[in-house]
């Protein structure tokens, strides 16, 4: 009986062995379809990633030259403001003596030309009265081709505004049709309502 079961267990364990190969071979197959899929995925994914990157360098280098551009256009319109501010600080050095007046007589020239013609018309009696003034004070005689003596013009406007055809304070205060076309061309400048007004204070 011995020696009849010995070859059943030889059986036995040459089937179990050949089992064992061929579930081997299967999980092994398994393995090198799921290795070969991995490498598939990654290649998939790499490529989204690296055109994702590519458009954030694009997206960056925009948004720098667009940051430079806006940096350098504030940049020039602070220095030209700067220069506008030094240009009225001129003016208001030279005119610091007549300050206090400006006030009152700013009110005054807000009001809408036309509406109160009494006061223009005793305006030629002030004349008088500042040239009397500065021949006691020994102040020297207004220079009428002085623009910048206008409060809110500069050298620079000055020399735009002779080049343009106003000449003299007079066209400022008292414009000719033909003068108040002239002076159309600088109603950007600050203040540009008041310079009429300004201009006739000097007279």
């Amino acid at each position: 009986m011995a020696k009849k079961a010995k070859p059943s267990v030889d059986k036995i364990v040459k089937k179990v062995n050949k089992e064992f190969e061929k579930t081997s071979s299967q999980i092994e197959g398994l393995i090198s379809d799921a290795l070969r899929q991995f490498d598939s995925l990654q290649s998939q994914i790499e490529e989204p990633v690296r055109k994702l990157l590519k458009e954030v360098n694009e997206l960056r280098e925009r948004e720098m030259k667009r940051f430079h551009e806006e940096f350098d256009r504030r940049l020039t319109e602070l220095q030209e403001f700067q220069k506008a501010v030094l240009e009225r600080l001129g003016i208001a050095a030279r005119e610091a003596e007549s300050e206090v007046k400006s006030v009152a007589e700013q009110a005054k020239a807000a009001v809408p030309t036309g509406t109160k013609p009494a006061p223009k018309a005793a305006a030629k009696p002030k004349t008088g009265t500042r040239s009397a003034t500065a021949a006691k004070t020994g102040k020297k005689p207004l220079d009428k081709g002085d623009l910048t003596r206008v409060k809110g013009i500069g050298p620079a406007t000055a020399k735009k505004m002779k080049a343009a055809g106003i000449t003299s304070i007079d066209q400022i205060a008292n414009p000719s049709a033909e003068d108040r076309e002239k002076l159309k061309a600088f109603k950007s400048l600050k203040g540009y309502s008041q310079l009429s007004a300004e201009a006739k204070k000097l007279l």
